[in-house]
């Protein structure tokens, strides 16, 4: 009868003393059926006819969560008139409020916290309305929820909403949480962070993992620091190939020179990145990026030992078990970089002084006619008026490095510091 919304039959059955809190196997009841068809009608006649109304089925869940979670809002106050606990949480600790905020239903969301819901109330995930609010984008929710969520609650919780709202690009919210006040560097927790294969830790990570400029922009403005995650941010947007995002995190101190502890390199894992994008690699160096570690080999022209290929050397689960640095000879040494190995080579010797090759840098070089003139290049001593050229970008520091067209010299000579031989 409340399944067909037969409010006569369901009178007529109550009337003949008809069991009102009859469970189906499930644990559902008629009063349960009759909230989630939003019946106001069958409801009062199955209360007055005995219904409890804090029945839960198998999984914990009353009829005030049904209405919550369904956005039935006239069954919701009838419910909380008659006293149902408006705090109810099912098997899975999550509450009405939780449910109603997973789903979008802002009148029932806003309805529970004028009857007093808490907003504190976590599920089995320790996440909060809150979380689950920023996580689906619904700014009205967001608002509602954030003067009355507890940040020591959320703290406890190992992620923040910040995070959840960069990683489904929810721009509007990361925005409002910002101008609240919720910290831009808060790291996920260690037990969250491991549910990540590259073990993130901030909003930032996640915006610049999503190739989303805007959220990127937001968080560097806000304080973000770029130099948290155990990989650098810089070093995905170098992934991404997109020089905006790029110039955003370098701008806000993002550190050029940056290495990955757990897959431990003797040159910047800037360089490691960039190889295959020539155009990106010498961008990263005009701006500083250190290529003298390229050339300090231990080996140096002496025998170097057999190569151990990795496909991928960042998803191998070997090495992260024992690392072993791995030296530039030995990255562009690699089957998919060896064809690059040339040019990568040539580039990067515009940016060091004198310095010595390798036996297997030499070995590479060789294996390409074309290529005999870079061997020409690297050999000293360099042209004086390259090493000048080291040595005042030197002086002037990675820092003020965009600062060389300032300076009080000729066009064509803060061209050549620059690297920049366009006319």
């Amino acid at each position: 009868a409340c399944e067909r919304k037969n409010a006569e039959a369901a009178r007529l059955l109550v009337q003949y003393n008809a069991d009102t809190n009859h469970r189906c196997n499930r644990g559902w009841t008629a009063l349960h059926e009759a909230v989630s068809r939003n019946d106001l009608e069958i409801m009062d006649i199955l209360v007055k006819g005995g219904a409890k109304i804090e029945s839960a089925n198998a999984y914990g869940i009353t009829s005030l969560f049904v209405a919550a979670e369904s956005g039935q809002l006239e069954a919701l106050r009838y419910l909380a008139k008659c006293g149902a606990d408006i705090n109810t949480q099912a098997s899975d600790n999550a509450s009405a409020l939780y449910e109603a905020c997973k789903n979008g239903h802002v009148r029932v969301v806003e309805f529970l916290l004028s009857q007093g819901a808490d907003a504190n109330k976590a599920n089995k995930d320790g996440l909060l309305p809150l979380h689950i609010a920023a996580k689906k984008g619904i700014c009205e929710i967001v608002s509602m929820l954030i003067p009355v969520t507890s940040r020591t609650r959320v703290k406890r919780s190992g992620i923040s909403p910040l995070h959840l709202a960069a990683e489904r690009n929810n721009d509007d919210i990361l925005e409002e949480l910002i101008d609240a006040g919720y910290e831009v560097n808060t790291a996920l927790s260690n037990e969250r962070s491991c549910l990540y294969e590259d073990r993130r830790t901030t909003p930032l990570y996640f915006a610049v993992f999503n190739n989303n400029i805007y959220a990127t922009e937001l968080l560097l403005q806000a304080g973000a620091n770029p130099n948290v995650d155990l990989i650098n941010p810089l070093l995905i947007s170098i992934r991404h190939g997109c020089l905006k995002t790029m110039k955003l995190l370098l701008d806000h101190g993002a550190n050029i020179d940056a290495y990955i502890s757990s897959h431990p390199t003797t040159f910047p894992a800037t360089i490691m990145f960039s190889m295959k994008y020539l155009s990106v690699l010498k961008y990263l160096l005009d701006l500083g990026c250190n290529a003298g570690p390229c050339f300090d080999c231990q080996y140096g022209n002496g025998p170097h030992p057999a190569l151990n290929y990795r496909r991928d050397r960042l998803n191998d689960p070997q090495l992260s078990k024992e690392p072993t640095v791995v030296q530039f000879c030995e990255m562009v040494s690699t089957p998919e970089m060896s064809r690059w190995a040339g040019p990568i080579i040539d580039v990067l010797l515009d940016y060091v002084g004198n310095v010595q090759l390798c036996s297997r840098l030499k070995e590479h070089i060789d294996s390409y006619e074309d290529w005999a003139v870079i061997k020409e290049k690297a050999e000293p001593p360099r042209p004086l008026s390259h090493l000048c050229r080291i040595k005042v970008r030197n002086l002037v520091g990675r820092n003020r490095i965009k600062l060389l067209d300032t300076l009080p010299l000729p066009d064509r000579l803060i061209r050549y510091l620059q690297h920049d031989y366009t006319q």
